[in-house]
């Protein structure tokens, strides 16, 4: 799988509205056939910063998103909202979905 984690910094003034900015571009993205997830999350220690977590099950599924129609609006939409230019980490795993975090199992 393509694992991809990156941070987009947004002003200020769209913090909040981020969920409905990216809503048509994350729910078209969770639509495709390759993708495996594509979850925001909101960082507890600024409020300006969202992470997003993605994987896709393969180069060709990758491949796909990053040439969408969708993904492409999402270039020209989304880059007014930050205050920079998002980090990102992307790295191909031998595994297609997560696995358990051994040392907090939880035995109930």
């Amino acid at each position: 799988m393509i694992f991809i984690t990156a941070k987009f910094p947004v002003l200020p003034e769209h913090a909040d509205d981020w969920p409905a900015i990216t809503a048509d571009f994350t729910a078209a993205t969770r639509a495709e056939p390759g993708c495996l997830w594509f979850d925001w999350s909101r960082s507890v220690d600024d409020p300006t910063e969202y992470v997003l977590v993605e994987a896709f099950a393969d180069d060709e599924a990758a491949t796909a998103h990053v040439t969408s129609a969708h993904f492409q609006a999402a270039q020209q939409t989304l880059p007014p909202h930050l205050a920079e230019t998002p980090r990102i980490v992307n790295v191909k795993l031998d595994q297609s979905n997560w696995s358990e975090l051994g040392e907090l199992a939880v035995n109930r």
